[in-house]
């Protein structure tokens, strides 16, 4: 029996369908149509292979839950004994194939299962590990196929590698589409949208620019006034001074270093490191393994607190390493985002060296309400937040540095290695 499904692909649906790869990336603007065209293929794929298994997956279940569920009950809804199981967000079809909705926060339910299919939506709102230690191994097997979907958030997330050139190779297709290219939205809607959307808002949403401000970034003007101003550059070590460090210290997930030099009124960003599931003793290990002499090495309050295990303060651990840790005051998180917004019109920026800790300091943003239209007064937890929170600490201990700690005016050797 022929089923129609009620999906009418547009053109530039249609036409991507066709395009597809093994691994296929569509950076796709606001309302394009996307999740609809990822849903209505994996469904397809679902349909045309006998006991396969696919996958949707958002940055957040309760996103999956939220926008994709309903599109999956719309469309296979029409399919003669599909059914659909609310629960684990999954719909079994009669061929013995099965479509699971998973947040990339836990996508740990994959492990084990062998994928045929997989979509990736909003990509740049996910850690890296959901694709490269979950999603990517269970498609090996059986040489599963992968959609990546979604709309820019700045250069430093899986997204933005996928979209530009490294995914030019076999298997791999890649495609940007903006709000010309797709013919979504009527041309006195695309119109009424660039008037009434601030600037940079509009370039990212509609224009696919991965260089536009992001909405709610706390740091995002400051850190376009330091771009523009060409402090995010090439920013050498200087041997002469000391460079201090700043720790935001993970247990469970990341942990973020900052490597910073005053030098007379600046404050130079020299290199930055990220650290996942690594112990304490390595990362103190690769950061005395460095060409720096330092002065001191920062760390939030709770660097105090004893561990129910050992006994002992991180402090105590530290010292035991060879590593003497400063604390940094307990203050609001306002006003240590306060703090940073003061500092950032003093500091500059390693380019190369600092590339993912300049890009989270960019997308450091409080959390948005899709269905109140509002900004909150939290930060957005995020793969942004490691760095964001270790360079408030510094900005904090900036304003707090003891007397005989100010930086001397070092601007004529600055001079000369300029």
């Amino acid at each position: 029996m022929e089923v129609v499904i009620p999906y009418q692909p547009r053109p530039w649906q249609a036409e991507a369908y066709n395009d597809l790869d093994r691994f296929s990336v569509l950076c796709c603007h606001r309302r394009s149509g996307k999740t609809v065209f990822a849903i209505n293929w994996l469904i397809r794929e679902a349909c045309t292979k006998k006991d396969s298994v696919t996958a949707y997956c958002s940055p957040q279940y309760s996103q999956a839950k939220r926008v994709a569920w309903k599109y999956l009950q719309k469309f296979a809804g029409v399919i003669p004994g599909v059914t659909f199981n609310t629960s684990e967000l999954r719909a079994d079809f009669p061929n013995g194939s099965r479509l699971y909705l998973l947040g990339a926060e836990n996508p740990q339910p994959l492990r084990g299962l062998g994928l045929d299919a997989a979509v990736l939506d909003e990509v740049a709102q996910m850690p890296r590990t959901a694709w490269s230690s979950v999603i990517r191994p269970c498609l090996a097997d059986k040489r599963g196929k992968a959609i990546f979907i979604g709309t820019p958030m700045g250069r430093a997330n899986l997204f933005a590698e996928l979209v530009h050139p490294r995914t030019q190779q076999k298997g791999w297709m890649s495609k940007t589409l903006t709000v010309h290219d797709t013919g979504a939205l009527p041309p006195d809607e695309i119109q009424a949208l660039r008037d009434e959307m601030p600037p940079e808002e509009f370039e990212q949403e509609l224009l696919c620019s991965f260089d536009a401000q992001i909405k709610g970034a706390y740091w995002g003007r400051q850190m376009s006034d330091a771009e523009k101003a060409g402090r995010i550059t090439s920013v050498p070590y200087i041997s002469d001074l000391p460079v201090t460090t700043c720790f935001d210290l993970g247990i469970n997930d990341s942990t973020f270093i900052w490597y910073a030099q005053h030098v007379g009124s600046e404050v130079h960003l020299i290199d930055c490191d990220e650290f996942t599931n690594t112990g304490l003793p390595d990362i103190v290990k690769h950061v005395q393994a460095k060409p720096y002499i330092y002065d001191r090495h920062l760390f939030p309050h709770d660097v105090k607190v004893r561990e129910l295990g050992s006994g002992k303060t991180r402090v105590e651990t530290l010292a035991n390493l060879g590593m003497a840790a400063s604390h940094v005051p307990n203050i609001p998180i306002m006003d240590g985002i306060n703090a940073a917004r003061n500092l950032l019109s003093r500091c500059w920026f390693d380019r190369d060296k600092c590339f993912t800790g300049i890009e989270a300091l960019k997308l450091y943003r409080s959390e948005y309400s899709e269905t109140k239209q509002v900004l909150s007064n939290a930060p957005r937890h995020d793969w942004t937040s490691h760095a964001a929170d270790s360079f408030r600490y510094f900005s904090v201990s900036y304003q707090d540095r003891p007397a005989g700690h100010r930086p001397i005016d070092y601007s004529r050797q600055r001079r000369s290695i300029i």
